[in-house]
């Protein structure tokens, strides 16, 4: 990020490893939604010649002097999240606001990201995990921040057994929220996307999705309350949409005492809107909750075993693979204006030193 609504390469020095850190060289890389809303949509606000990107697998080139468990040639998962585990926030169990809300979120955010030849990484020990052999590195791209995040939403809405879940927002994020609440053991699974992107459709359902709604087609509560005569779903999972209108909706077709959990990036300039009918004029028991994904070794470890195991096929969300480190810039603009074949592209880095 040059700078607003400009991208582009530029030359910096290699980041410096304290003690504690490790410095990552990457195998695959691949842009999130995310970098868009923070390059276009000044969500986070103006930065200046930061690098970006925050899903990334890579080799350590660098260790600092105090890490353990890992060493100089290790094929690595990397988080997005890579909190710093020694604060005061991460003793209290929220890591992810190490430092501050949200500064867990380091990468193109409070320093340089992961597109580029050498990255650093903090807390090596505690943020790194090991990249499993039996995973390929396009599909680790996927373990920083898709599949935490999407899971991410089915724990924030307290997903059970049986229930009846709405997913709002069907990109990478959406469709792995549909397979956090499948796993999570929802009975009926609405996806609410796209006709305009079938692909997205197609995948959701092999994802688990039992019905899809397509919010071109009318009022998606309209939609919704329809396909549950009129009694509304126990859980919503919001990854895309508006505030000023999605979490209305959410509320609309929730259940009195259901819960919403939201994973979408939301402008940071906008309010968050709902009408106080729809949520029982305060007294409803509807809860909304809100969370950055959990990072951390242990949540990659787990993540990866989901992968291994055959629980999840990350793979399914790939839709274009670019060779050569040179094609990031392809990715961006890929992401950024979201032709209808696309959900996740990535870029194999196998020319990087």
């Amino acid at each position: 990020m040059l700078g607003p609504n400009k991208t582009g390469f530029i030359e910096k020095p290699d980041p410096k490893v304290g003690p504690r850190d490790a410095l990552v060289k990457p195998l695959a890389v691949a842009p999130c939604t995310s970098d868009i809303h923070t390059v276009f949509e000044d969500a986070i606000g103006p930065r200046e010649d930061m690098i970006l990107g925050h899903e990334a697998c890579g080799e350590i080139v660098e260790v600092g002097s105090e890490v353990q468990d890992f060493k100089v040639g290790d094929r690595v998962l990397v988080p997005a999240i890579t909190p710093d585990w020694s604060k005061v926030e991460s003793q209290a169990g929220y890591a992810v606001h190490s430092g501050g809300m949200l500064a867990g979120w380091k990468f193109s955010n409070i320093k340089d990201g992961v597109f580029a030849t050498r990255f650093h990484v903090n807390d090596a020990d505690g943020n790194l995990a090991l990249l499993p052999k039996e995973i390929d590195p396009a599909v680790a791209t996927m373990l920083s921040d898709m599949i935490p995040t999407g899971l991410h939403a089915s724990e924030l809405a307290g997903v059970e057994f049986g229930d009846t879940v709405a997913v709002i927002g069907i990109g990478p994020v959406g469709l792995m929220a549909v397979r956090g609440a499948v796993l999570h053991g929802a009975g009926r699974l609405i996806a609410v996307g796209s006709n305009d992107r079938p692909i997205t459709f197609e995948v959701a359902k092999k994802y688990g999705a039992t019905d899809l709604v397509d919010y071109h087609a009318g009022d998606l509560a309209d939609q919704i309350l329809k396909l549950t005569d009129g009694k509304g779903v126990d859980k919503v999972l919001i990854a895309g949409g508006d505030a000023a209108h999605t979490f209305d909706q959410a509320m609309r077709i929730l259940k009195p005492g259901g819960a919403i959990g939201n994973v979408n990036y939301l402008n940071g300039h906008d309010d968050v809107v709902f009408n106080a009918a729809n949520w029982g004029v305060g007294m409803s028991h509807k809860t909304l909750h809100g969370g950055l994904m959990p990072g951390g070794r242990l949540r990659m470890e787990k993540l990866a075993s989901l992968v291994v195991n055959g629980r999840i096929d990350p793979s399914l969300m790939i839709t274009q693979r670019f060779e050569g480190f040179e094609h990031i810039a392809d990715t961006v603009e890929l992401m950024h204006k979201k032709p209808a074949d696309v959900i996740k592209p990535v870029v194999i880095c196998n020319d990087i030193d």
